[in-house]
């Protein structure tokens, strides 16, 4: 068995293999190096086998999202720990062995990150992930360096290991034993928010969650999809839906969707007023993708071990940005 597999998930990536690589080659040496080929149709397979022979390739042989092409993938990985990394992620020297010591030293610990900088603007947090990943009691992902668009630069303030909610999916180190037994990434969700719906059923489960501020990736974000993309806001209006309806407690459930419909529709009307319509559809084909399949998504409810997770915002990550004007972390009051 290898003690760590980086697996990296391409389609379609040929030119971000290039460019990043070979900082995954110089940097991750104790490690064995995987690309995950979600049935790429430009030559990546080709670019590989050509410039990196001794690097493994699992072709999958249709393109199965992040969610499902990384579980089929990793079914074939016989490793202790799994690193799911993107393919427009730059590595930086000892990225790995400070995060698999602090894992190896408490087996609660079942995820890691790294600390997450932009690739563009090297002194700045990067969206997906930052200094590690938090949620509101509405369902709201934030981080520690940053708050919906607002992004900080990095002074040192956020350089102390910690526990948080969800580890981001860009960078991600997992304990292979439990990926497999909690069933690995839910499928459905096909893409993003994906991997805070794992960390919520590991933090149910009473397993813990960390970052490691001394490891540091660079990531470029939004190579796959863009940003202001409408199946973006499709997928990222129900899968947080989904994310809600599978993780939260029976009786928290009616207030929470209640409110995040209202705010939702907010939202949509935003998109409309922006001149967003396709965004503004989006909105309403996530809520009847979300009721559509809601007896799949419940279905897949476990028992919650562990209903009072602490990592979770007791407040409104909406108010407090939108109304009262914090956008940093440390402006929230909250450990």
């Amino acid at each position: 068995m290898t003690k760590v597999a980086v697996v990296i998930l391409n389609w379609n990536g040929k030119k971000l293999l290039e460019q990043y690589l070979p900082s995954v080659i110089q940097h991750s040496q104790q490690a064995q190096i995987i690309v995950a080929d979600n049935a790429s149709t430009d030559d990546s397979i080709a670019f590989l086998k050509e410039n990196y022979p001794y690097i493994r390739i699992i072709q999958n042989k249709e393109n199965l999202g992040f969610a499902q092409g990384y579980n089929q993938a990793l079914s074939q990985v016989d490793a202790q720990y799994y690193v799911l990394l993107n393919s427009d992620v730059e590595v930086t020297e000892n990225w790995i062995s400070g995060i698999i010591d602090l894992m190896d030293k408490d087996p609660k610990i079942a995820c890691c990150q790294p600390k997450l900088m932009s690739f563009e603007n090297r002194d700045e947090f990067e969206y997906a992930g930052a200094a590690g990943g938090f949620i509101d009691y509405l369902g709201y992902p934030f981080c520690r360096g940053r708050v919906f668009n607002h992004l900080e630069q990095d002074k040192g303030q956020y350089d102390d290991v910690k526990e948080i909610f969800w580890a981001t999916g860009a960078a991600m180190f997992v304990r292979a034993s439990l990926y497999q037994s909690f069933g690995g990434l839910d499928k459905d969700f096909f893409a993003h928010q994906e991997e805070i719906d794992l960390c919520w059923r590991l933090k149910n489960a009473g397993y813990k969650i960390f970052y490691y501020p001394h490891s540091v990736c660079y990531h470029l974000g939004g190579a796959s999809l863009n940003k202001t993309s409408p199946f973006k806001t499709f997928l990222n209006f129900r899968n947080n839906l989904y994310l809600l309806y599978k993780n939260l407690p029976l009786q928290q459930q009616f207030k929470v969707l209640s409110i995040r419909f209202i705010l939702d529709i907010l939202a949509a009307f935003s998109f409309l007023f922006q001149g967003k319509a396709g965004e503004f559809k989006a909105v309403f084909r996530a809520y009847i993708a979300f009721f559509k399949n809601r007896n799949l998504i419940k279905a897949k409810r476990t028992i919650i071990l562990n209903p009072n997770i602490k990592e979770i915002y007791p407040q409104s990550i909406v108010a407090n940005y939108y109304l009262k004007g914090k956008k940093k972390f440390s402006q929230l009051n909250f450990h």
